[in-house]
């Protein structure tokens, strides 16, 4: 995958990366060994979803910067009020969270809340048409419409998607994006 990122100048061609397979909550990492790090969609999986922050805080370096994000309050119970599949089948979503408590749960950790936003607008619909449907019919018209429309936009990018979406971010951003940071 990052050779193809190189190839569409996505990478500095002197950049590299491995991929390691771990534990949220055993890290095969040394302390304090990352700059950066994100959490992107991980905790609403994690029964011990504090004991992950720990591990994520752990793993951070001093003055270093998390991007955590979990999906937005109203999007999600929007999805589990239509679909109880949605978040009963094993590894599936386990928690809604707002973002309060969520920031809340960072800062018990010992991290400092940075700025937040909404993202994703335009897939929560996705979301509310899988449930509606099935989150395993993949082939219903309506879902494969909005599939191939949300496939289309990542692609092209055009101004009219990216307007709309930044309009809905703040009333139905699929996901909240919180900025932490460990202090020094």
């Amino acid at each position: 995958m990052f050779a193809a990122m190189r190839q569409e100048g996505e990478a500095p061609a002197e950049a590299s990366a491995e991929t390691v397979k771990g534990d949220a909550l055993d890290m095969p990492f040394d302390d304090a060994c990352f700059d950066r790090v994100i959490a992107a969609e991980i905790f609403e999986h994690i029964a011990h979803d504090t004991a992950a922050m720990k591990e994520l805080y752990r793993v951070l370096a001093p003055g270093g910067i998390a991007a955590v994000t979990v999906p937005s309050f109203l999007p999600e119970r929007l999805c589990w009020a239509l679909s109880e599949e949605y978040h009963t089948n094993e590894g599936g979503h386990i928690r809604i969270y707002t973002r309060a408590e969520l920031e809340a749960k960072l800062k018990a950790t010992g991290f400092e809340i940075g700025p937040h936003h909404r993202a994703h607008a335009l897939h929560a619909p996705y979301w509310w048409i899988k449930c509606a449907v099935g989150t395993g019919n993949d082939d219903h018209p309506v879902a494969k419409a909005y599939h191939d429309m949300l496939v289309w936009d990542m692609l092209q990018a055009p101004k009219v998607t990216r307007v709309a979406e930044r309009l809905l971010n703040p009333l139905i951003g699929k996901s909240v994006v919180v900025y932490v940071r460990k202090p020094v």
